[in-house]
């Protein structure tokens, strides 16, 4: 027979080969001689010392570090978000030279120096490191390869906002506007607001008012219509703030249709649907942008009411009157009740409690809202019968109102009933937590009964939630002076000092502790009643005190001055 001799040049035979790969197999390279392990030990090699492969692993590595630095400045780590920014960005400068030497360059990825450049300078910005993130902003700005980067320079104009430096951020403001395409309407709006905002800071109206009138008419917002009007009764312009608060009031909410959150139904189904529905993501946004809606309006309406008439009860009944047609309408039962506290305000007690009455008869939250005025009203007055029945009317209409049932409690102390006060402070409390009167009466109920550690527990709790409160200081100073701890006392009430440096009656109660604590050493509490004689000389036991300082110190002399001033004072 024939021999194939045709394909032995490629590789084949007719005869059976052993080897590696069994008999008759295709093996033009010969490569079962050389092995198997031979040939995947030169490939991972390969792979190891790959140019490419070692670029791909330092890009992971830097995205990494852009993440973590992301992570930790939303927790509020700031420090710790630069420290990786700044990491990252020394690793991609070594991710370039890299590159550069390996012959790469032209694979660099724009995206990733972008993101490390702009989280660098975010990180600098919210570190208050200004000059270098400006530095790094304009780095982005002035490279031409990266899209859409005038964008940045609105950065650059926030920071030289913070810095009070207004004429470069509306520069940059600007210059970023003219680069945002007329497409991106929603960017050059949020521009054309900063731009607002700039110009209220300046002081420059007209030019404010041009802003923000170009928003209202291109896509109007709630926020950008109360700034128009503050620099409409800047001006003192009434037509405008009337016709700006029309504006205002015709911008659109976005919310369909609020009923469907109310709907009852027997199916199961929808019943579930309902109640997934009633406060998922979507209700909790509408409900937020209600709420802003809600603030613009009624602030917008308490500014413009005194200005745009002759007197501010027109000016309400006008406002009033524009919100009842309005979509809004629901409004217009708190602007009567602020038009209430303005009388309050004036001294106008009866026009208070009329406007008040007239909602005895209405819904519910404002029945309760108005009977919790007229209560606190007559208990001012001295009138406790009234005081009284206002509040249980307001704890019938709205038993979680906590400022109704601390009206309750003031009555209930005032009479006496030291612990019914109590408990309704104590429910009140756990209504609303923050109810800042309630926390503060209880405090006082309790130091009148003798429990000076559970009211000192109720001021510090408040010390906690309003700082700087020289009232709470001072019980807190008194309580401690009670516990007889006048070290504690005296630290407290220097804080309160600080806080109001002119009250003499502070003075007078740090010279009686000094008094008390130096076992009969008096300079120092002569120091602080002169401080306090400075600040208020009208105080005749102040001017008694240092007159029998003087006395015995045997300076007739100056103890006759203050003696005769006390003459003046009290003859």
């Amino acid at each position: 027979a024939r021999p194939m001799t045709s394909v032995s040049g490629a590789g084949f035979s007719s005869a059976p080969k052993r080897g590696v790969f069994g008999g008759g197999t295709f093996d033009p390279l010969n490569q079962a001689v050389r092995g198997i392990a031979g040939v995947t030990q030169s490939l991972d090699s390969l792979e190891e010392d790959s140019p490419e492969i070692k670029i791909k692993a330092m890009e992971r590595a830097i995205t990494e570090l852009i993440e973590e630095s992301a992570i930790a400045h939303n927790k509020g780590n700031f420090q710790m978000a630069k420290e990786k920014a700044m990491e990252a960005g020394k690793k991609e400068r070594q991710l370039v030279r890299h590159r550069e030497q390996a012959g790469l360059s032209e694979g660099i990825s724009l995206e990733l120096t972008f993101s490390v450049l702009f989280n660098l300078a975010c990180q600098y910005e919210v570190n208050e490191m200004y000059p270098e993130a400006i530095n790094t902003y304009n780095v982005i700005v002035k490279n031409k390869m990266f899209s859409n980067s005038g964008r940045i320079k609105v950065n650059i104009g926030n920071i030289y906002f913070k810095q009070g430096q207004l004429a470069k951020a509306i520069k940059y403001y600007r210059m970023a506007l003219d680069q945002v395409q007329t497409n991106h309407k929603e960017t050059r709006i949020r521009i054309m607001q900063n731009i607002g905002a700039v110009f209220v800071k300046w002081g420059q109206y007209n030019d404010a008012v041009t802003s923000y009138e170009h928003i209202m008419s291109e896509k109007p917002d709630f926020q950008s219509g109360l700034n128009l009007i503050l620099c409409y009764f800047a001006l003192g312009d009434k037509d405008k703030m009337k016709k700006s608060f029309l504006k205002l009031l015709s911008v659109n909410l976005g919310i369909d249709d609020e009923d469907k959150y109310s709907v009852t139904t027997d199916n199961a189904k929808e019943s579930v649907f309902l109640d997934a529905i009633r406060n998922d993501p979507l209700r909790q946004l509408e409900r937020s942008r209600k709420l802003i809606a809600e603030r613009c309006i009624l602030t917008a309406a308490k500014i413009i009411a005194p200005a745009i008439e002759s007197s501010f009860s027109e000016g309400f009944d006008w406002c009033v009157e524009q919100v009842k047609q309005s979509p809004y309408h629901d409004l217009a039962n708190d602007l009567e009740i602020h038009k209430a506290l303005m009388y309050l305000k004036e001294r106008d007690f009866s026009q208070a409690v009329s406007i008040l009455k007239t909602f005895e008869k209405k819904d519910t939250h404002v029945k309760s809202q108005a009977a919790t005025n007229l209560s606190f009203i007559y208990f001012l007055q001295g009138n406790s019968e009234n005081a009284k029945r206002y509040a249980d009317a307001a704890v019938k209409a709205d038993r979680f109102n906590a400022t109704s049932l601390t009206n309750k409690a003031n009555c209930l102390f005032s009479e006496g009933d030291a612990e019914g006060a109590t408990s309704l402070y104590k429910e009140a409390l756990e209504n609303d937590s923050s109810c800042h009167e309630a926390l503060y009466n209880l405090g006082l109920v309790n130091k009148s009964q003798g429990r000076l550690d559970e009211s000192l527990d109720c001021f510090l709790k408040l010390h906690n939630i309003v700082r700087n409160n020289a009232q709470v200081m001072f019980q807190i100073a008194t309580l401690y002076e009670m516990m007889e701890d006048g070290n504690q006392a005296m630290e407290w009430l220097m804080q309160c000092q600080g806080v109001v440096p002119t009250d003499a009656s502070v003075m007078s109660r740090m010279a009686d502790i000094c008094e008390n604590e130096d076992n009969g050493e008096r300079t120092q509490a002569f120091a602080y009643r002169m401080d306090s004689y400075r600040i208020f000389p009208a105080d005749i036991e102040t001017v008694e005190w240092l007159g029998g300082y003087y006395v015995e110190s045997q300076f007739a002399e100056k103890a006759i001055k203050y003696f005769e001033r006390a003459a003046v004072i009290q003859p």
